[in-house]
């Protein structure tokens, strides 16, 4: 049913157009001018910051603008995202960082500017720290992503976007920050350079997955043993939560939720 709902398919849609959006821009920006040197990471770091604030305001509301592969996955880990769209979702931020990445390409008037869009390991560092690194920026921007989205389900008025963006712009002068595996993958393809790719999908990944755990199963307010147990054994979630936020025992919460569910079947019925 959800593959034939025009919402999914639009949320498919902005994650693509976000991922091109983003990726085009960081790249756009570590490219340096006519007659200009290499502008170092701190262009680049800025520009993220600032795309990614534009993008939750543009598709925030349609999905979420998660435009990283990387955050896709820690929603899915921690049961806020089906498996079904996000497979949609890695899809088509893969496919819009390839996107984003040729049409920048095609558009430059000197293709060995190209060599600027890779993710690099410094020369000063080996693969492993670069790992340490990646994992290290991916955590503190995801478990951002986390805390801002807990304080959106409180009301608050905390300017959640500019956090997210500001969290983009950590550690490029190290590793180059990718914290984002399509933003490494579509330059990747077009440029052929592959030397030490798994770094840039790897440590995102692990980073993500150990703020997106950590938050909602230890640091979130509904954070209880029970919800993780209900995770790994695949329960309801929510249930869980409700118990947790209302201070109610898990049972009392059950059996309310049952009664619900079987209020509304006689309703439809």
């Amino acid at each position: 049913m959800e593959l034939r709902s025009r919402q999914f398919w639009s949320a498919a849609l902005a994650e693509l157009l976000g991922t091109l959006v983003l990726v085009s821009t960081v790249l756009g920006a570590s490219v340096p001018g006519p007659g200009e040197g290499p502008g170092g990471p701190l262009y680049p770091a800025v520009a993220v910051g600032v795309v990614i604030v534009a993008l939750a305001h543009c598709f925030g509301e349609i999905s979420g603008a998660q435009v990283n592969p990387a955050v896709t996955l820690s929603l899915l880990a921690t049961r806020k995202l089906d498996a079904l769209r996000a497979l949609v979702y890695l899809v088509a931020q893969c496919l819009g960082a390839c996107l984003g990445t040729s049409a920048l390409y095609l558009a430059l008037p000197l293709k060995a500017t190209a060599e600027h869009f890779v993710n690099r390991v410094p020369a000063d560092l080996n693969a492993a720290q670069a790992l340490c690194i990646e994992v290290l920026c991916t955590f503190q921007m995801v478990f951002t992503v986390f805390s801002v989205e807990e304080q959106r389900r409180k009301e608050s008025v905390e300017p959640g976007n500019l956090a997210i963006g500001f969290s983009h712009t950590a550690g490029a002068r190290f590793s180059g920050a990718s914290m984002n595996p399509a933003r490494s993958l579509g330059p990747a393809i077009i440029t052929g350079f592959w030397e030490n790719h798994w770094v840039y999908w790897i440590g995102p990944i692990i980073g993500a997955l150990l703020a997106g755990v950590s938050h909602e199963f230890f640091f979130a307010r509904s954070a209880s043993r029970q919800k993780l147990v209900a995770c790994l054994t695949c329960k309801d979630i929510e249930i869980v939560e409700t118990a947790s936020m209302t201070g109610s025992s898990l049972s009392t919460v059950t059996q309310n939720a049952m009664r619900a569910k079987h209020a509304n079947k006689q309703e439809s019925n």
